[in-house]
């Protein structure tokens, strides 16, 4: 039986979200070595006041802090449109307002064109990832495609 629509199946993974592989991995690892590296330094560099020791500290837990919103960006797709968590920005797009998915010119992530003129980056969609970040593109490039016609 062949539809032009997707399955229900085939929606679910067409609709999934978009998250990198291997930048939360790398992201968390250097976060946890930056606490360990700031808390030896606070330990073992002498003439410190509690002061300076807790400083180290805090900017180890400052690195790991910064770390983990790298680990934690996202691109979640539903019928109406698309969330964008980057590092720092969150943005909520409606599928017409998105009118165009490039991932080249050696761009390190998805960019999306867009309606008013701008291009919003899709963190969570990473040529790090090799042939499934291009898979990827291409799945959202499918999903804007589907949404606006």
């Amino acid at each position: 039986m062949s539809s032009s629509t997707p399955s229900s199946g085939d929606a679910d993974r067409l609709h999934a979200p978009f998250r990198p592989v291997r930048g939360p991995l790398v992201s968390r690892v250097l976060g946890v070595v930056a606490v360990v590296l700031f808390t030896a330094l606070a330990a073992f560099v002498v003439e410190q006041t509690v002061w300076d020791r807790l400083g180290f500290f805090v900017v180890g837990l400052a690195v790991m802090a910064f770390c983990e919103m790298q680990a934690r960006v996202v691109a979640v797709p539903d019928e109406r449109g698309l969330f964008v968590r980057n590092l720092v920005h969150r943005r909520r797009l409606e599928w017409a307002e998105v009118v165009g998915v490039s991932f080249g010119g050696g761009r390190p992530w998805v960019q999306l064109d867009l309606s008013d003129g701008d291009t919003l980056a899709v963190m969570g969609v990473q040529r790090a990832d090799g042939d499934r970040g291009v898979a990827e593109a291409d799945r959202l490039a499918t999903l804007v495609a589907l949404h606006t016609r």
